[in-house]
């Protein structure tokens, strides 16, 4: 499916769920780099809407025992891919997603004021589906036709001493090669 980015940022064929944990970009800052991310809630199972409430600040703390040291976490990324490879959006591109944290990129620091969060739902734990794929070629392709890309890199690139998403079953040669 060929994707397109409005003047807002925003994905018109991706599900648009809105969340608080974002804020305005510094001025005149360009986006440049895409981060690649991977999340499952609870770790290692997929499906039902506890991602979505943790990007919404309205996680059920009580669900899930792991739930617990989520507490007051204020987190989101511009974009989800489920394991179906439907496509989600909970950050228009020209706004802030807090997803991150303290990380560096080829000497920028704050790579958060810069960049795109894409959160694929997985573990570092196995593979990533076909459709999750196809689906995040055609947001690469769409954001490399909108915004002047200069590398992507996963989460575990920006934050090395802090995260190993989106892990070692994630295959950079189809994405690096878009």
């Amino acid at each position: 499916m060929e994707l397109t980015i409005d003047d807002e940022g925003r994905v018109p064929q991706a599900t648009q769920l809105a969340s608080p944990n974002c804020d305005e970009r510094p001025p005149g800052i360009a986006i440049e780099l895409i981060v690649i991310h991977n999340i499952s809630l609870p770790p290692g199972e997929y499906g039902g809407d506890a991602i979505e409430r943790l990007f919404a600040n309205t996680l059920d703390y009580g669900a899930h025992p792991y739930y617990a040291g989520l507490r007051g976490l204020r987190v989101s990324s511009h974009f989800l891919i489920r394991r179906d490879g439907a496509l989600l959006q909970f950050v228009p591109c020209a706004m802030r997603a807090w997803h991150a944290g303290a990380s560096s990129w080829r000497g920028r620091e704050a790579c958060n004021d810069f960049s795109i969060g894409i959160e694929l739902e997985g573990s570092d734990a196995e593979p990533f589906t076909e459709p999750q794929y196809a689906a995040l070629d055609s947001l690469l392709k769409a954001l490399q036709a909108r915004f002047p890309i200069a590398g992507i890199a996963g989460h575990s690139e920006i934050a090395p001493s802090r995260k190993t998403d989106p892990g070692p079953f994630f295959d950079w040669l189809r994405v690096r090669d878009t």
